[in-house]
């Protein structure tokens, strides 16, 4: 079926408790794709749980541990329709500990909400997420500043705090200074759709405006087709259905596919995205897709779909630009964290440093270092410790971003800029 508006993914990012669920669940509220019988059947099971001023929360934080804990463990996917784009909306965990869905949400998403606490300010996951969704792709960024009934509404300290969330920002996007520093209340339903008689003093768009006004996503149909599988699901009469986003190329029913680095190739029956059948699929679409030849268990959560006639690379190792962003002492030669690229989670080894870079220039400061730390760029030689599928970042940029963890930390982030695929 074809799309009547263009369609766009959009990941709400930001700390823990900053009310990223709760602004998704009050978007979906104000443009009617949240009902006033979805809100009233919730307000009962909160008052049950004890979770007053929830209930939009709720909405998205499906599962059992989430709404007990009110706090968002995994990716949300919710469609929602402006008068400009069809949205699906991923709402990712802003705790420490749930980052690496986070970064699943990144690479699948065309433009992002930095949501911070106005009350708190910048946060450790603050500044992470920003980095991790430029390194990703993330090229159109919208900052929220919730919680500003916390504030009184006062102008002053909304200036305060936008100071240093640019600041921030400015690290990663060098337009920082021309994006929309939006005030909100979400709890409250202020500046999300309609203009807030609470602070007359922001002239900006709202939420929603600033939402209508992002650019159309480019969509690279021209390159092989390239799908992170995000999981595999057996349903009784239909069969194996992989899901994921299409992030370059087209997929049609009929056609051959192979997975990598599973090695196992399929046939496509039928493709669905937001439960209608596609005559294709395209970049940017998230979809489900059953295949005929093989079981679940067969392929997994990491591999990379792509026509058996232009298969994904799958790689013995591969050269990288890099950034250390938090390690407590150096990085050398052997040290072996986990990458994290599109949907995979791989363990890795650094086999060898081969430049540290000047980060301002990117000019070589140094041939051949024993070691790099907190703050260095660097080229460097990766060696996957089990299969992986990445690509070249000139070839299939969507698929070249990573990041790298150890030690519950984002260590580094970065691009791979040469491979040695496995033959």
């Amino acid at each position: 079926m074809a799309e009547t508006k263009p369609h766009m993914n959009l990941i709400f990012i930001g700390h823990v408790d900053s009310g990223k669920s709760t602004t998704v669940g009050r978007l979906l509220y104000e443009t009617g794709s949240f009902s006033e019988q979805d809100k009233a059947k919730i307000q009962k099971d909160i008052e049950t749980l004890g979770k007053v001023d929830f209930e939009f929360a709720y909405f998205l934080d499906t599962s059992g541990e989430e709404r007990k804990k009110g706090v968002t463990i995994d990716l949300s996917h919710e469609k929602f329709v402006t008068d400009k784009y069809e949205f699906t909306i991923i709402d990712a965990p802003g705790h420490v500990d749930f980052i690496k869905n986070m970064i699943t949400g990144a690479s699948e998403a065309d433009a992002a909400v930095l949501i911070v606490d106005a009350k708190e300010g910048v946060m450790q996951q603050t500044r992470e997420h920003v980095y991790l969704a430029r390194v990703f792709g993330v090229k159109n960024l919208i900052i929220a500043m919730n919680k500003m009934d916390l504030l009184n509404y006062d102008e002053a300290k909304y200036k305060e705090v936008k100071d240093s969330i640019m600041k921030v920002v400015k690290i990663s996007y060098q337009n920082a200074e021309s994006l929309n520093y939006i005030p909100i209340s979400s709890k409250n339903g202020e500046n999300l759709k309609v203009k807030s008689e609470k602070m007359p003093w922001y002239t900006g768009p709202t939420l929603l405006e600033a939402l209508n006004a992002l650019p159309l996503p480019e969509r690279s149909t021209e390159l092989p087709l390239r799908i992170p599988i995000e999981d595999v699901y057996s349903i009784q009469g239909v069969g194996t259905v992989p899901v994921g986003k299409v992030v370059s190329g087209v997929m049609k029913p009929g056609d051959k596919i192979i997975f990598e680095p599973s090695h196992v190739t399929a046939d496509v029956k039928s493709i669905q995205m937001h439960y209608q059948n596609l005559d294709q699929a395209v970049p940017g679409d998230n979809i489900g897709f059953n295949v005929r030849g093989i079981e679940k268990e067969q392929v997994k959560r990491g591999d990379i779909v792509g026509l058996v006639s232009a298969p994904p690379t799958v790689v013995t190792e591969f050269t990288a630009q890099i950034i250390v962003l938090n390690h407590p002492t150096a990085i050398s030669a052997g040290y072996s964290p986990v990458l994290h690229a599109h949907t995979a989670q791989i363990p890795v080894k650094f086999k060898k440093i081969l430049r540290r870079l000047d980060p301002k220039t990117g000019q070589t400061a140094e041939e051949n270092p024993a070691t790099i730390k907190q703050g260095d760029a660097a080229i460097v030689v990766l060696e996957p410790i089990k299969p992986l599928s990445i690509e070249k970042a000139d070839v299939i940029p969507q698929l070249a971003g990573f990041a790298i963890r150890d030690m519950g930390l984002t260590v580094a982030a970065g691009r791979c800029i040469d491979l040695v695929p496995k033959t």
